[in-house]
């Protein structure tokens, strides 16, 4: 039987990237605190200890291969719907010194999500319960992180609302988003530069170990978002702009 150790080390050698003894002890740990909560609280449909590693664990970590092309300043990191922890608690784990807010609406998410941080002892990381749409709109918190990440959470052009109000002008948003984008981009063009973004890259790959199709949307921050975006809760997704 192959061992956590082995996948974790083989998948992110061919994205380029070293794991070390401590980290992988990390994400075995995490990996058993979410398939225990996730008896209580529906935290993922993925449960088979093989499948975490390569559809979460790795899958989050995907957008650390392309850092240095895209120039990524992974200083202040928000993961928006971070869900079970991901990107974020990944990111985290194989990038110890970066700084990263967990942001996610429901309740007993955060209640975990506080749990893993503990567990894990993980520091400069923390935890933010609300909605995408106030978040933006806080002083505190729009257009303060150099980096936004956001993995399987909404369609293009509401994606953008939620994440681009809260990354600095020259920073960037990347999305973690699976196989065949294009008519999703096509359709969320205009709302990436009404917010503000321009769209410098998107890479699309096959995940290491599994060959599953994903795609990443590297999304430049160049202007200011006007100040009505985003719009009210559940407006984004009643009617995308």
């Amino acid at each position: 039987m192959i061992s956590t150790r082995d996948i974790l080390t083989s998948g992110l050698e061919e994205l380029g990237l070293i794991i070390k003894p401590e980290q992988i002890d990390l994400f075995e740990k995490f990996m058993d605190l979410m398939l225990d909560w996730n008896e209580k609280i529906n935290l993922t449909a993925i449960t088979e200890p093989y499948e975490v590693i390569t559809k979460h664990f790795i899958d989050s970590v995907t957008p650390l291969a392309y850092a240095e092309k895209y120039e990524l300043d992974l200083s202040s990191v928000l993961d928006l719907g971070t869900g079970g922890g991901f990107p974020g608690v990944p990111l985290k784990i194989i990038r110890p010194k970066i700084s990263v807010l967990l942001a996610d609406s429901l309740k007993k998410r955060i209640k975990y999500l506080e749990l893993v941080i503990k567990e894990l002892g993980l520091k400069d990381i923390s935890v933010y319960h609300g909605r995408a749409e106030e978040m933006g709109q806080d002083p505190k918190f729009r257009e303060k992180f150099t980096n936004v990440f956001s993995r399987a959470v909404a369609e293009m052009n509401i994606l953008v609302e939620y994440c681009l109000p809260l990354v600095k002008v020259g920073g960037m948003f990347v999305a973690l988003k699976g196989p065949d984008l294009e008519d999703e981009l096509n359709q969320a063009k205009r709302a990436i530069k009404l917010l503000g973004g321009e769209i410098v890259g998107v890479e699309c790959f096959d995940l290491p170990l599994i060959n599953d199709s994903r795609t990443l949307v590297f999304i430049k921050k160049v202007n200011p978002t006007p100040g009505k975006y985003p719009r009210r809760p559940g407006k984004p997704k009643k009617n995308p702009l």
